[in-house]
């Protein structure tokens, strides 16, 4: 007779493990297999060293000189924005009004075609042209906002103690068109310098006397900045060699 302390001993076991352990040799090669299928697919993923990131956004900008903040606000701002958030997908509207100048980023839902986006804004500006200020010297500017095209990926500085800022200058604009030689490369600006300009003081009386107006000195400022292939271009005050 069986003693009443003996314990009933019962067999358990989880199929896909018995599985498993009765064919080991399976096993071990269906994980290679997905081994080596995940180290081509991720030798073979495509990749870039620089993504572009894009994203639905529009900018506005709006100049009117003369004009301080609050009124920049009030005139141009206030108006610009009435109309945009009338735009079906806006998803923000962020504006900033300061001394002579108007800006307005206007971000979009995601999915929302970019190019679209900006053909809405346009009309939008346009709607709102009736209540802008009637002396804009330009009407407000629509782009697109790219952080390809907007901001850089590198940055070259320039710095010599010998050497005056002309002569950066000239070592800048020497590495900007070596630079712009690269198909890869948009775009290149230098910063930090400031554009030469000449100025010219014209006496009134001596105008009238000769019965010159400020017109004609502009007409033939203008006609003497032109741009011969193989010559020289006077510009802005710049002397260039073409």
């Amino acid at each position: 007779m069986a003693n009443e302390n003996d314990k009933q001993i019962i067999d358990k076991e989880f199929g896909l493990t018995s599985l498993s352990l009765r064919n080991k040799v399976t096993v071990y090669v269906l994980t290679l297999l997905i081994v080596g299928a995940g180290i081509y697919s991720y030798i073979t993923l495509p990749k870039e060293n620089f993504p572009e990131v894009e994203q639905p956004t529009v900018y506005v900008s709006t100049a009117h000189p003369g004009n301080s903040p609050e009124d920049i606000e009030s005139l141009i701002t206030r108006e610009l924005e009435k109309e945009i958030n009338t735009i079906e997908g806006v998803d923000n509207i962020q504006s900033t009004s300061v001394q002579d100048f108007s800006a307005i980023v206007v971000e979009f839902q995601v999915g929302v075609d970019v190019d679209e986006a900006v053909i809405d804004v346009k009309d939008a500006v346009d709607r709102a042209k009736s209540e802008l200020p009637s002396d804009l010297k330009s009407d407000p500017a629509v782009i697109k906002f790219s952080f390809s095209e907007n901001f850089p990926i590198l940055n070259v500085n320039l710095t010599d103690p010998t050497k005056t800022l002309d002569e950066l200058n000239d070592i800048g604009e020497f590495l900007e068109d070596e630079i712009e030689k690269f198909p890869q490369v948009s775009k290149v600006n230098i910063v930090g310098v400031d554009e030469k300009e000449v100025e010219i003081k014209v006496d009134p009386f001596k105008l009238e006397a000769r019965k010159v107006t400020f017109t004609d000195i502009e007409n033939a400022i203008s006609a003497e900045n032109l741009t011969l292939s193989g010559g020289n271009v006077i510009a802005d005050g710049i002397r260039r060699n073409v």
